[in-house]
């Protein structure tokens, strides 16, 4: 081969060279610049699961019982036994007022009921001995008839007699203030030396001589609209959280749906209680109550957010976005069923899909299942 030869072989192969490294360069710039284009998406990876639809409020939690210690008679208070953050038992004695007067009463009443029976025995018998003699005829009618008068006069006295003794008694037992159930002291109202009369239980909360509750169940009072009122029903489950126990959830139930809206607010009072037996709740704080008013179990569900527009997500295949439209379902804050649109294990985009375009390059970060 002539140097000629040689010379022009060599310029073609060096050209053939610059030229496949050109083409080289341009693909991986091209690959680049897809890679650029691509949007970083995280993905969900759809499953089948239990969905419940919740209803969320916030209320006061109150005691199971509450109640204001007051006499059924007035007086003045002479001892008060318990303080404030007391346990007390049913039955235990609270606090009491002077009885000197109720013990007089009680004793006038007993010596009126002494007279009382002994006129009764005397007219008793009278009236045995009148009887013997209106069969023999050895008396009138008319004698006959006022010492049966008598009698009964007698009877009826002793009768009032009996029942002023036991008012008195009654007076006297009701000056002992008692628990009627087992509680806690939560205030006391009033002092030793005060007077008080039954009336005043009634003034305000705190009222009376003491204030007992029992917060071993606790019971919360919700307002529900009427577009809400027609999915909550008597002994559904409910849960209640606490600020203070951000991880706990206490479980309670429905106990009361009122069917008659409040005239002023045009809103249904539904009632829920909490089994408190270790007094965790406190009275007079606000807890925010969940219901669950509709349960599917194995439905298909995703989070909330890959929801658009509340018809379409979008799906993730050989790394492009796939936008589909979806009918949903159940919801609640987190989750969605979606009834029609996508099946189990697809990859629906839950962030990175705002402003994503149908078959627009993706780039897969995560996939949470």
């Amino acid at each position: 081969m002539s140097q000629m030869m040689k010379g022009k072989l060599w310029i073609v192969l060096g050209a053939l060279l610059v030229l496949m490294s050109c083409q080289s360069q341009s693909e991986n710039e091209t690959v680049q610049d897809e890679r650029s284009r691509a949007t970083p998406v995280k993905l969900f990876k759809v499953k089948k699961g239990e969905i419940s639809e919740k209803l969320f409020y916030t209320g006061i939690i109150k005691p199971r019982k509450n109640i204001n210690i007051t006499p059924e008679v007035g007086g003045k208070i002479a001892q008060i036994y318990v303080e404030e953050g007391d346990r007390v038992q049913k039955g235990q004695l609270l606090a009491a007022l002077e009885t000197r007067s109720f013990q007089l009463q009680l004793e006038k009443a007993q010596a009126s009921l002494a007279v009382a029976r002994a006129n009764y025995k005397d007219s008793q018998k009278n009236m045995e001995r009148m009887e013997r003699l209106i069969k023999e005829k050895a008396i009138s009618d008319k004698q006959y008839e006022k010492v049966k008068l008598g009698f009964e006069s007698a009877e009826a006295q002793l009768e009032q007699a009996k029942a002023a003794v036991n008012l008195a008694k009654y007076r006297l037992e009701a000056s002992q203030m008692k628990a009627p159930f087992d509680g806690m002291v939560a205030s006391r109202n009033a002092e030793e030396g005060d007077v008080i009369n039954p009336t005043m239980g009634a003034l305000s909360p705190q009222s009376g001589v003491l204030t007992l509750m029992d917060y071993s169940g606790v019971k919360i009072s919700l307002e529900v609209s009427n577009q809400n009122i027609g999915h909550i029903r008597k002994g559904q489950p409910a849960v209640l959280r606490m600020d203070a126990f951000p991880e706990r959830g206490f479980k309670g139930q429905v106990s009361m749906v009122n069917q008659t809206a409040n005239p002023a607010t045009k809103k249904f009072k539904v009632e829920i209680r909490v089994d408190n037996p270790d007094l965790t709740l406190k009275p007079n704080t606000f807890g925010e109550v969940i219901i669950k008013v509709n349960t599917h179990e194995q439905a298909l569900v995703i989070p909330q957010q890959a929801i658009l527009e509340n018809k379409y997500v979008f799906l993730a295949r050989d790394n492009q976005a796939q936008r589909q439209e979806v009918i949903l379902g159940l919801q609640n804050t987190e989750m969605v069923e979606v009834l029609k649109g996508i099946q189990e294990g697809d990859l629906v985009v839950i962030e990175g899909n705002y402003g994503l375009k149908d078959g627009a390059l993706v780039e897969v970060q995560e996939v949470k299942k």
